[in-house]
């Protein structure tokens, strides 16, 4: 029954806090974690960034925060799913079942919950839905995982809007890993075979082994 309350809470967060007020903020979180990471190039495929340094803002510095930009147009963190808040709803009984009901509810939604989060990632990768779909099936069991441990802070009284920017720092550092990976992979393919693609978001395990679009402009701003 605590978790049935607390579930409509998180529901309740979810569709007015996340969807229509924070969702901008997380994706300023997600793009300045990438910056810090120094995956800049990433980011500025969707996005302004202003310089590391110099120019008449003097004191921006290394911040990503003050580095970022004007974004492309809409930018998403994670996008407004009614069918996710419906199922939300429909499992939130489950939690009445002893022992066994409230992990199962978890799993369930975290199951739905967890692709989202990288909805910003796939979009700077320029993903199709049809890539989109096959990446998220190669890595269904972790984004499970992901998306269940996010709902479960989101499930603590007080702290769970809090804990929707935090997991979009998760998010983006997760993101940092698979680049890692995968551009490791690309160059290890590249040094055996001197006819590899040479794309910047090309390699990895068959994640994304494309070119990625051009960076971001748009005309009429001075960066």
């Amino acid at each position: 029954a605590t978790f049935l309350v607390l579930g409509e809470g998180a529901a309740i967060v979810a569709l007015l806090f996340e969807a229509f007020f924070v969702d901008e903020t997380m994706v300023d979180v997600f793009d300045a974690v990438l910056i810090n990471e120094g995956l800049e190039n990433l980011v500025a495929r969707k996005r302004l960034l202003k310089p590391a340094e110099g120019g008449e803002g003097g004191g921006r510095g290394r911040d990503p925060v003050k580095r970022l930009g004007k974004p492309e147009r809409p930018a998403i963190y994670a996008p407004f799913s009614f069918r996710q808040i419906l199922e939300f709803v429909v499992l939130l009984p489950l939690n009445l079942i002893p022992v066994a009901g409230t992990p199962i509810f978890l799993v369930l939604t975290g199951y739905r919950a967890g692709p989202f989060h990288h909805w910003r990632y796939f979009n700077l990768l320029g993903f199709s839905k049809k890539e989109r779909k096959a990446y998220i099936k190669r890595k269904q069991l972790k984004y499970t995982w992901f998306g269940t441990s996010s709902l479960l802070l989101q499930l603590v009284p007080v702290l769970s809007m809090l804990f929707l920017l935090t997991t979009a720092t998760g998010s983006a550092l997760w993101v940092v890993k698979l680049e890692e990976a995968r551009r490791a992979h690309r160059g290890a393919g590249d040094h055996g075979n001197n006819n590899n693609d040479d794309a910047a978001g090309g390699g990895g395990d068959g994640d994304g082994n494309r070119e990625l679009p051009p960076p971001y402009v748009d005309d009429g701003d001075v960066v």
